[in-house]
């Protein structure tokens, strides 16, 4: 390739193809025309010697070269955007937009501190916060769709993500204000006879609680239903039934709903699960980038402190780290 005549600018026209892997879409995004966006490709092609994107029923497949590419152009463009920008975030003025995935326990517990505080500190600063779900968090993050998620451990992994904990959490017994189960504190007995609410959608295995129960000679959870977790306060409330949820969450609903909790008594086999921002590393100098992952970090830190509060990293967990 001669370099002296390649224009650099169509590395933006192949970045915006890759993330939107349609034409239209990617001149939408650049504000140029489908004309524009498919002489830029021509030319792309041209240059590399390779078709780069192929057209498929969901929209422009990338060959093997284009996959190749991405994540260096990617990479690339990022830190000259990170560079022209250096000198120029002001959190204060801001208008910058930021999109945040959230899992139930982020959603629940750091949502709504993260709101305020960002905004007393940057008014006119855009968040867009979305659930995780079951959605390929690497693949977004790869593509620039999503800026920051804070999910639990091992959800996103690779060299090419950056990570920070921010909290560690147990799990505690919730069940309606007034249940016996909570007149006194929990016991592993006692939760052996109990209908259980099994809550869908929280990313959390609480089957560590059988294993528990089947080591001290008790019998299983006996599983009353199962719900989703937007579901599940309202439905406890409303009857006998208990349900292990993780601590800060279950504190969280305490004081938004008529339920009460109370931490699971200690054992050598209850985990502790961990809450982790992550982002791509090729974006993680942009100083605005920088700032929010500072904040969030900063919020983080400011959650009322608890049992199973372990927001430096050199805090030993009572049991094994939960993935």
């Amino acid at each position: 390739m001669n370099w002296d005549a390649f224009d650099f600018k169509l590395l933006i026209v192949f970045d915006a193809i890759m993330r939107e892997r349609h034409v239209t879409r990617a001149g939408e995004r650049l504000a140029l025309s489908q004309s524009a966006v498919s002489h830029a490709l021509q030319r792309l092609r041209r240059a590399f010697d390779d078709e780069l994107f192929v057209r498929g029923p969901d929209g422009m497949a990338p060959t093997p070269r284009a996959l190749d590419l991405a994540e260096p152009v990617r990479r690339a463009l990022a830190e000259i955007e990170g560079a022209l920008h250096q000198d120029h975030f002001d959190p204060a003025s801001s208008t910058a937009s930021f999109r945040l995935v959230l899992n139930n326990t982020a959603a629940v517990v750091l949502a709504a501190p993260i709101a305020e505080w960002i905004g007393s500190r940057a008014p006119s600063l855009r968040l867009h916060m979305s659930p995780s779900g079951t959605v390929r968090l690497d693949d977004l993050l790869d593509r620039g769709d999503v800026d920051l998620a804070v999910v639990g451990s091992g959800r996103v992994e690779g060299e090419r993500f950056g990570t920070t904990t921010l909290f560690r959490d147990g799990f505690s017994v919730v069940a309606r204000r007034g249940h016996p189960a909570l007149a006194e504190p929990p016991s592993y007995e006692r939760l052996a006879g109990l209908p259980h609410l099994v809550v869908s959608s929280t990313g959390d295995d609480v089957g560590f609680l059988d294993a528990i129960l089947s080591r001290r000679g008790l019998p299983a959870r006996r599983i009353a239903m199962a719900a989703p977790f937007l579901s599940a306060a309202a439905i406890l409330a409303r009857s006998d039934m208990v349900a292990v949820l993780g601590a800060r969450i279950a504190r969280t609903l305490a004081t938004t709903h008529p339920v009460a909790c109370a931490d699971l008594p200690a054992d050598p086999d209850l985990p502790v699960t961990r809450s982790v921002l992550v982002w791509a590393r090729r974006v993680e100098r942009h100083p605005g980038h920088a700032w929010l992952r500072r904040q969030i970090a900063a919020c983080a830190r400011g959650l009322a402190s608890g049992p199973h509060e372990a927001d430096r990293d050199t805090a030993t967990p009572a049991g094994p780290v939960a993935d």
